[in-house]
């Protein structure tokens, strides 16, 4: 006993142990950090190694395209002491004002930083947070993490996808549009415009809504469907089918197995992603590519999915997975597994924008998904009313690379006053026969 009350006290007094012996703490209610005279918290460490140039506001916009709309566009705004500015987007479906504040609560973390430690603000903002982010706090993290990426581009006078280390191919990025189409005649339409345009390659998804064990008729409608819609579309277009975790393990298993002759590009979302080891069986009974990961944050999300060989196409979206160092840190841990990239995007224009530039630098990038059909629609002319190109349109089937540097385009916040935001609406709520919540 004696020598253990001698040990324990050379211990106290040794150096830089005394004070933490003296003051034992959980470590789990510290005080918050004021601004220091030498600048913001953590910012002493890089004053050697970093530029002059310093974070002055964080602005963050709400932006309704329509007054009802369920997914307004939430677009983040970073200006510098050097008079360069940095857009990126946080839109999230259904919790545009939520995202709004959270944006608003990470403001303290980049006022008076350096805008080019851009790990380094990543890092921060989702360690520091303590609670791992969900997709509020990641399509927060995205929307900030984009305009980084898009200053950093425009201080090294490079595009984003030059600094990842691409481009991989000069000629664009190959993408798809969806398939707008509800009879034989739309469908042949789409495929003459895409033949003149050159895409090859579409996404549609399964009609209606399915129990945890289905019918037999309805299953054979939505097989009957598929086959429909690959005899009339042609062998020669690549086809990707949604399921939307709209079924289970069961349901699907059966509809991809029997759908396997059409030689589709994907099946995406065969049941709910939360649910790996269901999906995992889903895929181990076809062999259809399974895709997935657009509800996923940050690329630690994506290892399970990866190391148990789940999927076949990781579908992170950069509006909601923590922008694009998430999505290159997660396009990374799936080339190291032969899995491909296809990301999600089904927002706005400047995270469809910044995707590509990830795209572009990826070896394992298959193709890129916009929420858009052949014909631009209402929200494409009003892209390129922002913007002055038409964002996100193809050109004989790929989507060019932008030239100049950061994410490749100026954006005047005084266009965006047009489009007030129309607050929070919730997304469609679907509900089966008996008023049990159905997945749509």
């Amino acid at each position: 006993m004696v020598r253990r009350r001698n040990f324990l006290a050379g211990i106290a007094t040794a150096p830089g142990i005394a004070h933490a012996a003296a003051a034992a703490d959980c470590g789990c209610a510290l005080a918050p950090q004021a601004l220091t005279q030498s600048g913001p918290v953590g910012a002493q460490a890089f004053a050697s190694v970093g530029t002059k140039v310093r974070i002055t506001a964080v602005k963050v916009f709400g932006v309704s395209l329509t007054p009802d709309s369920d997914r307004p566009y939430v677009f983040v705004k970073i200006e510098t002491n050097q008079g360069v500015v940095g857009w990126g987007e946080a839109t999230l479906e259904g919790k545009a004002a939520a995202t709004i504040a959270c944006v608003e609560d990470f403001r303290e973390f980049l006022i008076g930083h350096d805008p080019m430690l851009v790990e380094h603000h990543w890092q921060s903002m989702y360690v520091h947070s303590f609670y791992r982010a969900g997709p509020v706090m990641g399509s927060a993290i995205s929307g900030i993490d984009q305009a980084l990426w898009d200053i950093r581009g425009k201080l090294l006078g490079q595009p984003v996808y030059k600094l990842l280390g691409g481009p991989m191919d000069p000629s664009g990025v190959r993408g798809y549009y969806h398939l707008r189409a509800f009879n034989k005649e739309q469908m042949l339409e789409s495929r003459e415009i895409a033949k003149k345009e050159g895409i090859t390659c579409f996404k549609t998804g399964i009609p209606g809504y399915y129990e945890w064990i289905e019918t037999n008729a309805k299953i054979s409608r939505a097989i009957k469907g598929l086959q429909d819609l690959r005899e009339t579309m042609g062998s020669d277009l690549d086809i990707g089918v949604d399921f939307h975790a709209k079924t289970s393990p069961s349901v699907a298993s059966i509809i991809i197995k029997e759908v396997e002759p059409l030689n589709l590009l994907f099946v995406e979302e065969p049941c709910p992603p939360e649910n790996v080891k269901a999906m995992a069986k889903i895929a181990r009974r076809t062999t259809t590519p399974i895709a997935t990961g657009e509800r996923l944050v940050a690329s630690y999300s994506c290892r399970e999915l990866v190391e148990m060989g789940v999927i076949d196409i990781l579908q992170c979206d950069i509006n909601h997975t923590g922008g694009i160092t998430a999505l290159w840190k997660a396009a990374a841990v799936a080339s190291a597994a032969g899995v491909s990239l296809a990301p999600h995007a089904c927002e706005g224009p400047i995270g469809g924008i910044a995707t590509v530039h990830v795209d572009a630098a990826c070896p394992n990038f298959l193709v890129q998904e916009i929420c858009s059909g052949v014909k631009p629609e209402m929200k494409e002319l009003v892209w390129e009313e922002w913007l002055g190109f038409p964002a996100m349109r193809m050109v004989n089937g790929r989507f060019p690379l932008p030239t100049r540097p950061g994410l490749g385009f100026d954006l005047d916040e005084a266009k965006l006053k047009k489009y007030p935001f129309g607050g929070t609406k919730p997304m469609a709520r679907m509900f089966h026969e008996d008023g049990s919540v159905a997945e749509w």
